[in-house]
């Protein structure tokens, strides 16, 4: 095979529709919630056939009357990402400070504080002086 048609079958790669279940986002958007928790799983299913709690639905007002560009800040951990939402910046407390983050598709139906950790990693270092049996008789300098 010349080198010349391998080339020529190299085809240039698009982006992938976001779909969830079969619906894309426009057809997400067009419906009732009641409609959209048949999609979703079922810990979200369950949060919206039990109804959102005042500070979940005070976010949810705040979502929809702010401006896109303007970033939203709440402490409603437990709040479902909504089909509304996607492209909006949301800023989530995790317990000591705001991480900012811009809403994607594939967040829909996931809830706000997957998307910021509490608890954060911490790298130790190798074991100090005296710690193990040989490191005893180690001199300090």
């Amino acid at each position: 095979m010349p080198k010349g048609r391998k080339a020529k079958k190299v085809e240039v790669r698009r982006k992938k529709e976001f779909t969830l279940r079969g619906r894309t986002l426009p057809e997400l958007k067009e419906l009732p919630i009641s409609e959209l928790a048949k999609l979703l799983g079922s810990r979200a299913k369950r949060s919206i056939r039990r109804g959102f709690n005042i500070e979940t639905s005070t976010f949810f007002e705040k979502m929809r009357t702010s401006e896109s560009g303007k970033v939203v800040r709440t402490h409603a951990r437990d709040a479902l990402v909504l089909p509304d939402h996607v492209g909006r910046r949301v800023a989530i407390h995790t317990g000591k400070e705001f991480k900012e983050l811009e809403v994607r598709p594939e967040m829909i139906g996931h809830f706000y504080g997957e998307f910021a950790l509490t608890r954060r990693f911490e790298k130790h270092s190798g074991p100090g002086v005296g710690a193990t049996r040989s490191s005893k008789f180690m001199p300090l300098k």
